[in-house]
C-alpha cells in the first residue's frame, strides 16, 4: 500500500507533553508516553495522542468509548443506507417517468446511467459539512475500470483500450501512484489525506526533521533543520556530523551508516512495523467467514492467513525500503539532489505489489491510485494550476456521481464485467436475484 510515519510539527504549543522530537515518523524511537500535565484542550497533545496508536490500512485508529462506538456503528449504517437508498430509489424514480412519457425502449439502456447520476447527490445526507473525497475517488477508480472493460469489448473502442490488456497493469498503476504518493510525501505532506499521511508517518520510519531535511537540499532551500537532526541521531547515541554543503542527502537519511547497511536494518523494522497491520486483516476473517472450516481443518485455514500475512508484511516492507534504496542509488549516480530524481526514484517502488497476490494487487493499485489523484489535484489547486476551483464546493459529490453513474450502467448493461462477489453485493442491495446461468468471473478479461 504505501509507506511512512507519524507526528504533526509542534508549532507553538506550549504545554509539557511531547511526542519525540516533533512526532516525527516512527522509527521506534516515538515518545507515546504521557506527562501529568497532558493538555486535553491541546490540539498538539490530541495530534500526539491520536499518532500514538498504531494505524491499520491507513485509518487512526481512536481508543473510544461504549457509547461512542455505538454512535459511529449508527451514523455509518444511516450513511450507507442514505447512499444505497439513494441509487435504489433514483432507479426507480427515473423507471416510473419513463413509463409515464412512453418511452421505455429508448430510455431502458441509458436509464440506470441517469439514476446513478441523479443519485449521486445522496451523499449530501452524510452531513453538508463532511467531505468524502477519499470514498469518492476511489469509487471512480473502480467506475474507470468498469469503464475499460467496457472499451476493450466494444468494437469501436476496443483498439483504443488494447493497452489496458497489459498483463502487469496493476503493477504499473502501482509505479505511477507511488511516484507521486512518495514525492508530495516528502515535499508537500499537506496534499495528502490526514490519515493516509498517519500511515505513511507510521510506517516511513524517518523522523519528520529528517524529511524536512531532504525537501530543502531537493529544493534548493536553506538548511534549517541540520542542528536538529544532529540531535536527533545523538539521542540515539550516534555522533553525526552534517555538511551545510552537502550535494546528496544520504548522512540526513542514515547517518553513519552506508546505504547497504541501512536498506538490511530498515528493512527488518519495517517488517516488524507491518506485521501488526496485516494480522487483524487476515486472522479476523479467518475467525469470522471460516469459523467452521476452523474446526475441520484448523490447520490449512490458519497455515494459509500465516503464508498471506507474511507475504503481504514483506510487501509493505519491501515498498517502504525500496523507496530510500531507489533514491540513494540514484543520488549517489548523479551526484546531486533534486525533485526530478526523487520523482524517478520512487517510481520503482512500485515493483514491489508483484510479491502480493494477483487477485490483491488491483485492489491496492487502485487504493494507491486514488490517494495519488486526491493528491495531485490538491497541490494543483493550491498553486493556482486549476483556476475556478475554489468555486466548487463539493467536488466529492460531483465525483461520487459521475462513478455511481457509471457503475450503475456497467451493472444494468454489462453485468459480466464486475467481479462475482461485488456483483452479489449490488444484488443484494438492490434485491435482485443472481441468475443461475452467470458466472460474473471476468477472467477473460484483463484490465487495468
Amino acid at each position: 500500500m504505501s509507506p511512512f510515519g507519524d507526528g504533526a510539527i509542534n508549532r507553538g504549543c506550549r504545554c509539557s507533553c511531547s511526542s519525540g522530537d516533533d512526532g516525527g515518523l516512527h522509527d521506534g524511537a516515538t515518545n507515546c508516553s504521557f506527562s501529568a500535565s497532558h493538555d486535553k484542550t491541546c490540539t498538539h497533545c490530541a495530534r500526539s495522542s491520536i499518532s500514538c496508536f498504531p494505524s491499520a490500512l491507513g485509518f487512526d485508529s481512536i481508543l473510544l468509548t461504549d457509547s461512542k462506538k455505538l454512535r459511529r456503528i449508527f451514523v455509518a449504517s444511516a450513511k450507507g443506507f442514505s447512499i444505497g437508498a439513494g441509487l435504489q430509489g433514483g432507479l426507480a424514480i427515473f423507471s416510473i417517468l419513463a413509463r409515464l412519457r412512453r418511452k421505455k425502449s429508448r430510455t431502458a439502456k441509458w436509464r440506470a446511467l441517469v439514476a446513478g447520476l441523479v443519485a449521486g447527490p445522496s451523499m449530501l445526507l452524510t452531513g453538508s459539512n463532511t467531505h468524502h473525497t477519499n470514498l469518492s475517488i476511489y469509487i471512480l477508480m473502480q467506475a474507470a475500470v468498469l469503464a475499460s472493460r467496457c472499451g476493450i469489448k466494444s468494437k469501436r473502442f476496443g483498439k483504443l483500450c488494447k493497452p489496458l490488456t497489459w498483463k502487469h497493469g496493476d503493477v504499473f498503476l502501482m509505479c505511477l501512484s507511488a511516484s507521486e504518493i512518495l514525492t508530495s510525501y516528502i515535499l508537500k505532506q499537506d496534499s495528502l489525506p490526514p490519515s493516509y499521511k498517519s500511515f505513511l508517518h507510521k510506517h516511513g520510519g524517518k523522523d519528520i526533521v529528517i524529511l524536512q531535511g531532504v525537501k530543502e537540499l531537493a529544493s534548493s532551500l536553506s538548511f534549517t533543520t541540520l542542528e536538529a537532526i544532529e540531535k536527533l541521531y545523538k539521542a540515539t547515541g550516534v555522533e553525526v556530523k552534517l555538511d551545510p554543503n552537502m550535494k546528496i542527502p544520504c548522512s540526513m537519511i542514515h547517518g553513519n551508516k552506508s546505504c547497504g547497511v541501512h536498506a538490511v536494518t530498515f528493512f527488518i523494522e519495517a517488517y516488524k512495523r507491518a506485521l501488526p497491520v496485516y494480522l487483524p486483516v487476515y486472522l479476523i476473517p479467518a475467525f469470522v467467514v471460516h469459523r467452521q472450516g476452523l474446526f475441520k481443518r484448523p490447520y490449512r485455514i490458519l497455515g494459509k492467513g500465516i503464508v498471506d500475512i507474511a507475504r503481504s508484511s514483506l510487501f509493505l516492507s519491501s515498498y517502504c525500503t525500496s523507496a530510500w534504496i531507489w533514491t540513494c542509488m540514484l543520488f549517489g549516480v548523479f551526484k546531486k539532489c533534486n525533485i526530478p530524481l526523487i520523482a524517478i526514484g520512487t517510481f520503482p517502488t512500485g515493483l514491489s505489489v508483484a510479491i502480493e497476490k494477483k487477485s490483491r494487487r488491483m485492489e491496492i493499485s487502485l487504493y494507491c491510485i486514488a490517494r495519488a489523484m486526491e493528491s495531485l489535484f490538491t497541490w494543483m489547486a493550491e498553486v493556482g494550476y486549476l483556476p475556478g476551483s475554489e468555486k466548487l464546493k463539493r467536488p466529492d459529490v460531483v465525483i461520487f456521481s459521475l462513478s455511481t453513474a457509471i457503475i450503475m450502467h456497467c451493472y444494468a448493461q454489462e453485468r459480466e464485467l464486475f467481479h462475482s462477489k461485488y456483483l452479489n453485493v449490488l444484488d443484494w442491495i438492490f434485491g435482485v436475484p443472481p441468475h443461475p446461468s452467470e458466472t460474473p468471473s471476468c477472467k477473460n478479461i484483463r484490465a487495468v
